[in-house]
């Protein structure tokens, strides 16, 4: 069944919904709906759904129009019986029961003729007159299915552990949703294997942290290491040593089993790639999808409503577009000029944490309680500033990927969603990646030596790595931003605002006087208890963020081994967590028969080429992999890393520093003639 809601105040004299006797009519003949009750659907209107002065109409689809439609479209059903192999032995018996068990939940049988049903109502043959032109014009201000019950073998965070029952997924929802869930599903499982390994990686680190020479040397107090101040006039000699926490701790992600791991991310991410193409040609074979021509919908621009159906009118013969290039080119000249604006954006905005971080270094090195811990207090705040901005900057890219994608008056609702994706994934990709670009590839590149340093915004000198690598704040950097955005955007945000958004329109229809009966007050239907629920907007937001962890997960794998067991304890509730959303506080969406996952497969895939380059440059640049390997087998005289910190570290006479610059009321313990 499917219900209709609208306000009386938009019922106008010659505009009739029904065309009855009493009050449950069985509908056909001439009505100004055209279409969809042309076809003998059956219509009930209640005046029990009168809550707050909202009408509700539910439409059933007979059997009888349900075969007959089926005929028209051709739809394909099993007409051989399924048989099932009995194990013969005991033990077979039990496994294949637990088996059952964890794979098979137990799946009510749904029917699928929903789909239909709303082939009568959206055909996509039926130029712009049709229910979502209704709506889209406020004659009708939704339209969903009502909710049936899909929550104890999936939508539960106690079923955790077991399998998603996909093909009732499908027969629920559709075909568009079960792949969604399918994907989400394989990629979740294939975490797994690189889940273990990263752990194995991260102790190789801890064990073999006693044996790393390097940082050994930089402990050792003994060596004597006497460096040059980090800033000018409030910073003092220091000793090598001082920084050897930071140096034990970089080994942790910068060891040689962390080049194997990258390697391994690599062929993961193609091998992910492949098994998803194999499942997803399974699923089309059992879901009948292999033989479907998708059907261009037409899009409904609210904006060019009123052309479309007039011109609609006039000429119902002529079923192309006006619009040609020309016509167009302001729009795509627009986005063009706005995608470039919102890139630029970004820029300044991380510029300004790195002034913050620049400036916050100084004048903490001024104060000697504070002096001690400066690296890592500006490290921290600054990177939860730049997931602050990071948040705030995703919710206005994605409304203004929306507003440029409408004014480019795309044809189909696939070409209007292809777009939407390929601009908000270009925004929101810069946006979450631009913080870690930098300290990879940018921090402590353009430092400057002793004598000569760079100097920005009146003698404040860029800020340098610590003296382990930029690959340990890399770490740090990522590690944040990417549980940062998992537990708040991705957790937090997705089932706290439709539950917020729920309760206000809930307060609101309580407000807003109506006909309001006490006893449907108190025992309210199934439709009134769905219209409270949010309307659904669609797979992007799910699969974006998704997309955008799967790009944390093997772009920079080389400096954080740790980020798919994070990305996979995510996904065990994420799953559950969408579950849950589309049972419980979404309305139910419309079944969409689709062949395959769209636009996101070549997104995954571009991501996955991109990744290999990524983690081979943050091997050559960012850790210090190549300058050992070059020492040990150039320069060393035993063909060991001892001497490797001595070899990497020069020679400065601090008389050459300029004036104005020595440190002011040096405490050094000993008199400097050179710093490294």
């Amino acid at each position: 069944a499917f219900a209709w809601e609208t306000r009386r105040k938009h019922l106008a004299p010659g505009f009739g919904l029904v065309q009855r006797t009493d009050r449950s009519g069985h509908l056909g003949g001439e009505t100004t709906e055209g279409r969809p009750f042309s076809l003998s659907l059956s219509l009930s209107l209640s005046d029990s759904s009168k809550s707050q002065g909202s009408v509700f109409v539910r439409i059933h689809a007979p059997w009888q129009v349900l075969a007959r439609e089926a005929e028209f479209l051709k739809i394909k059903v099993p007409t051989k019986k399924m048989y099932e192999i009995k194990a013969g032995g005991s033990i077979a018996k039990t496994f294949n029961a637990i088996l059952q068990k964890l794979s098979s939940p137990l799946q009510p049988r749904v029917p699928e003729h929903k789909t239909l049903a709303l082939w009568l109502l959206f055909p996509s043959s039926f130029l712009p007159v049709g229910i979502n032109s209704l709506i889209a014009n406020n004659i009708y201000e939704a339209a969903y299915p009502l909710h049936d019950l899909l929550y104890q073998e999936w939508a539960r965070y106690g079923v955790f552990y077991k399998f998603q029952p996909i093909d009732l997924i499908r027969k629920y929802f559709g075909e568009k949703i079960g792949l969604y869930f399918a994907w989400l599903g394989l990629y979740t499982s294939f975490l797994i294997p690189s889940s273990v390994i990263g752990v194995i990686v991260f102790l190789y680190g801890c064990a073999t942290i006693e044996e790393d020479i390097p940082s050994k040397e930089m402990c050792d107090q003994q060596n004597a290491f006497t460096m040059c101040p980090l800033c000018d006039k409030s910073c003092d000699y220091w000793n090598l040593s001082s920084a050897c926490g930071t140096a034990r701790a970089s080994h942790l992600f910068d060891n040689p089993a962390t080049v194997f791991f990258s390697i391994f991310m690599a062929l993961w991410a193609t091998m992910f790639l492949e098994n998803w193409k194999r499942l997803q040609m399974r699923l089309g074979y059992f879901w009948d999808l292999t033989g479907i021509e998708e059907e261009e919908v037409k899009h409904i621009n609210v904006c060019s409503l009123g052309f479309l159906i007039v011109s609609t009118l006039v000429s119902p013969q002529d079923d192309e577009d006006k619009l040609t290039w020309k016509d167009r080119f302001p729009g795509y000249l627009m986005n063009f000029a706005s995608i470039l604006f919102m890139i630029a954006l970004t820029s300044p905005l991380f510029l300004g944490v790195i002034v913050y971080r620049i400036t916050t270094a100084a004048a903490l090195s001024l104060n000697k309680a504070t002096r001690s811990n400066v690296r890592v207090t500006v490290t921290a705040t600054a990177v939860i500033i730049n997931l602050v901005v990071i948040l705030i900057l995703d919710e206005i890219y994605g409304a203004v990927a929306k507003w440029l994608t409408k004014i480019e008056v795309p044809k189909t609702e696939q070409t209007f969603e292809e777009r939407l994706i390929l601009k908000a994934f270009l925004l929101k990709f810069v946006n979450a990646y631009s913080p870690i670009f930098y300290v990879a590839f940018f921090k402590g590149r353009f430092v400057g030596r002793p004598g000569s340093y760079v100097y920005v915004f009146d003698g404040y000198r860029m800020e340098e790595c610590a003296p382990g690598g930029c690959l340990m704040e890399l770490c740090i950097q990522l590690s944040i931003i990417m549980l940062g955005k998992q537990l708040i955007q991705n957790n937090i945000f997705e089932i706290g605002v439709p539950k917020l958004k729920k309760l206000f329109r809930k307060l609101k229809d309580e407000t807003e006087p109506g006909e309001t009966d006490s006893a449907h007050s108190k025992h309210p239907e199934q439709w009134d208890l769905d219209y409270s629920l949010e309307p659904y907007t669609g797979l992007t937001p799910e699969y974006m963020e998704m997309i955008i962890q799967f790009g944390f997960v093997t772009l920079f794998v080389a400096s954080f081994p740790l980020a798919p067991v994070f990305a996979l304890l995510n996904n065990v509730i994420e799953v559950r967590l969408d579950a849950k959303k589309f049972v419980t506080e979404l309305r139910r969406p419309d079944a969409v028969r689709t062949k395959d996952i769209g636009i996101w497969f070549d997104i995954l895939s571009g991501i996955g080429k991109f990744s290999v380059i990524i983690n081979a440059f943050v091997i050559a640049v960012t850790s210090d992999f190549i300058p050992r390997l070059v020492y040990q087998y150039s320069y060393s005289h035993n063909g060991t890393l001892h001497g490797f910190v001595n070899h990497t570290l020069s020679f400065f006479n601090v008389s050459q520093l300029k004036e104005g610059t020595q440190p002011e009321n040096s405490q050094f313990d000993q008199e400097v003639q050179f710093c490294r």
